[in-house]
């Protein structure tokens, strides 16, 4: 029997928003420069270094580039919300996330604690691994029990948060001005993960209303294990070849 036109123009849809998704992991993972500076740029971690004095605005946008920019943070938030479908649910979790990313960030710059940036951003791709294996149920198979996601989403916003921590202590920033304008970083971060966040809704709706979203899902999720391996590899040979 022939599927109707709309169920394959459905199915067909469906495979081309999943390609998209695909797509954007691979060409995140071929930008091997930004992935060994974290996102910032030679000229912003220059201004970051030079200039003294509160300037909110210039680090709002900074904050907001450095998320929006930020694969490996976003590639955690996609894999956080990707079988959340209530608002509530969503909100919560990208609320611990916030939390536990603004904390460390602030605190590891304040009390002037880092930890070398190739190793933090290597824990930063096992989050995008652990998420994806609590996706596909992995734990529930592998130890009988399924690990708090509210937790995991915390504890990994601390450590996301102390890599972006690493790269402001490596740069020097100013005292002077230094915590209004770690405050409108921590803005601009927030805001650029909002913006991310709307992006990423607006695919996975769509995605998810066509018949294809569960037979793809799990291919998707592998794919996002296999980024985050990737992004720990590159990370840990970064490391040994500086070291």
């Amino acid at each position: 029997m022939t599927c109707s036109l709309p169920a394959r123009r459905g199915r067909e849809f469906g495979t081309r928003r999943a390609s998209i998704l695909l797509l954007a992991v691979a060409l995140s993972l071929a930008w091997v420069d930004t992935a060994l500076a974290h996102a910032v740029t030679l000229g912003d971690k220059g201004y970051i270094q030079e200039v003294s004095g509160v300037h909110l605005i210039p680090f709002i946008y900074l904050g907001a580039k450095h998320m929006v920019t930020g694969y490996d943070h976003l590639l955690f938030l996609f894999g956080v919300i990707f079988f959340l479908y209530g608002l509530k649910q969503i909100a919560t979790y990208v609320s611990l996330f916030a939390i536990g990313h603004s904390t460390t960030m602030l605190l590891g710059v304040w009390l002037d604690f880092g930890i070398p940036s190739y190793i933090i951003d290597a824990i930063i791709g096992f989050s995008v691994v652990y998420k994806a294996l609590d996706n596909l149920g992995a734990f529930r198979l592998w130890f009988g029990f399924q690990p708090s996601t509210k937790a995991a989403t915390l504890l990994f916003g601390f450590l996301h948060g102390f890599g972006l921590a690493s790269r402001i202590i490596d740069y020097n920033i100013s005292p002077d001005g230094l915590w209004p304008n770690l405050i409108a970083f921590n803005v601009g971060v927030e805001v650029g993960q909002l913006l991310a966040l709307a992006a990423i809704l607006v695919v996975m709706r769509t995605w998810r209303a066509t018949p294809s979203f569960s037979r793809q899902a799990y291919a998707v999720n592998v794919l996002l294990m296999t980024a985050g391996f990737a992004l720990m590899g590159l990370q840990m040979t970064g490391y040994f070849v500086t070291a």
